[in-house]
């Protein structure tokens, strides 16, 4: 949901989760549950070992359950959803969805078809299916698992009006930057802290011959990324949360330093393989895969993106944590951002069975699951860092617990669906309107108000 149980207000993670990303602190694993019964306490149920989590059997039970996920993300979820068959006999369908999944869901509720359960990417997605009246609360079990595997701030971005909706089975890391390592050495570059040493890199990559930064300019939700960075960083917490609610408008002199300071990457057409011409062509796995193929001449030496680029760098022969390396972004102001997103398990039709997946979905058993087969991100804080399957996935893992509730939520995630997730419209449309013309900074902050003042009712 939107407002204020979506934005933690402190930001003394910052400072810890950039320490951990830089291999500077060294915290114990998370213990991987602490042995009490979790949900559906039924006779005949299946437990796993370790975890005390007792399923339902189910059965005869059907259930269908629909995502954005494509590719390997989705193969890797279907292994969660065939662990929940075997520990209950229920048969689950996995159902592609499309973008925004909002209106996907509404083609399918219309025509009497909705799904059991949907993983939504938006807490704003998850307001809008309770206001019309599609989501289901969570039960009893569900609750009780959620309680005891997440911290509060998890559990309180899937409530509307302080009721639990959501289940946050997966989260991001939103601050980082992967880059080619032999990109770096033939260039003699350094990690950067700052934004100023940021710049330096770019252009000691780009000397060396090699364009500094490779972007997916042709999924739109990228770019908001890249914008939440640099204002987090910059305007700093209290502002970004004034912005996330529309509280202050896009015309605010905050937002035209961000959108500057950004141009100082996007506004140099050498910096941004292929030109922004280019980078509005490129999907965002295309972003990751040209940026660790190639040999030593690579079409780009950085990729920005969350922790989850690690799928699609293993669709390349390059390995994360010897050719594929990770840095926090950069501080822009005082202190390096944290942003994260997440995408919540929802209730649509209720049922036990439904219920019992969302407690599954709440369990650190589904969690590790995934976890173990990389490039997925956990907030269940009992899920053992070593089910991560390397270093630099288990430093991203343990920087999100440590972190605790010291975060900010991607906040065109936190927006009405109108503007912060749709493509080709809101803001998405309207930052890759800015990375075609950098120079535009009123033009584009004029943009962004209308349409932000359209999606929120002009709630300023």
């Amino acid at each position: 949901m939107r407002g204020n149980s979506s934005t933690i207000r402190t930001n003394t993670a910052v400072t810890t989760v950039a320490a951990l990303l830089a291999g500077a602190l060294v915290l114990t694993a998370c213990s991987s549950g602490d042995g009490k019964k979790g949900s559906g306490d039924t006779s005949g149920g299946a437990t796993a070992s370790g975890s005390g989590l007792t399923l339902p059997r189910l059965n005869g039970a059907s259930l269908e359950v629909a995502a954005v996920w494509t590719g390997t993300e989705q193969k890797n979820f279907k292994k969660v959803l065939a662990e929940f068959e075997k520990r209950t006999g229920a048969k689950v369908t996995f159902v592609p969805a499309q973008d925004p999944i909002i209106n996907f869901l509404g083609s399918k509720i219309a025509g009497g078809q909705p799904p059991d359960v949907a993983l939504l990417p938006q807490p704003g997605a998850i307001k809008q299916a309770v206001d019309k009246k599609w989501a289901k609360p969570l039960g009893a079990d569900a609750l009780k698992e959620l309680q005891k595997n997440y911290s509060p701030g998890w559990q309180d971005i899937g409530k509307v009006d302080g009721k639990q909706y959501g289940v946050y089975y997966k989260a991001a890391n939103k601050s980082l930057i992967w880059y080619n390592a032999k990109a770096f050495e033939n260039a003699g570059a350094k990690e950067p802290k700052t934004w100023q040493e940021l710049l330096t890199t770019a252009q000691a990559v780009y000397d060396s011959g090699v364009t500094p930064f490779s972007v997916g300019g042709a999924d739109g939700w990228t770019l908001t990324d890249w914008f939440e960075n640099v204002y987090l960083s910059q305007a700093g917490p209290e502002k970004y949360d004034q912005l996330a609610q529309h509280k202050i408008k896009w015309t605010d002199p905050s937002v035209k330093q961000a959108l500057t300071t950004l141009a100082q990457i996007w506004g140099k057409k050498d910096y941004v393989a292929g030109g922004a011409d280019g980078a509005l062509q490129t999907e965002f796995p295309n972003s990751v895969t040209q940026t660790f193929t190639g040999g030593d001449q690579p079409k780009a030496a950085m990729v920005y993106e969350g922790d989850f680029v690690q799928v699609n760098i293993g669709d390349t022969k390059a390995k994360v944590g010897t050719d594929a390396k990770v840095f926090p972004f950069p501080a822009v102001g005082s202190s390096a951002p944290v942003v994260s997103g997440g995408d919540a398990a929802v209730i649509l039709k209720d049922s036990k069975a439904a219920q019992a997946l969302a407690t599954f979905l709440a369990s650190p058993d589904a969690a590790t699951i995934q976890a173990k087969l990389g490039g997925y991100l956990s907030p269940n804080k009992n899920v053992p860092d070593s089910a991560y399957p390397n270093p630099v996935q288990q430093k991203i893992a343990k920087a999100l617990i440590a972190s605790g509730d010291d975060f900010r939520f991607d906040m065109s995630d936190q927006a009405p669906q109108a503007f912060g997730g749709t493509p080709g419209k809101g803001e998405w449309k309207d930052l890759q309107d800015f990375l075609k013309n950098p120079k535009d900074v009123a033009g584009a902050q004029a943009k962004l108000e209308k349409d932000a003042a359209a999606a929120y009712g002009n709630g300023s």
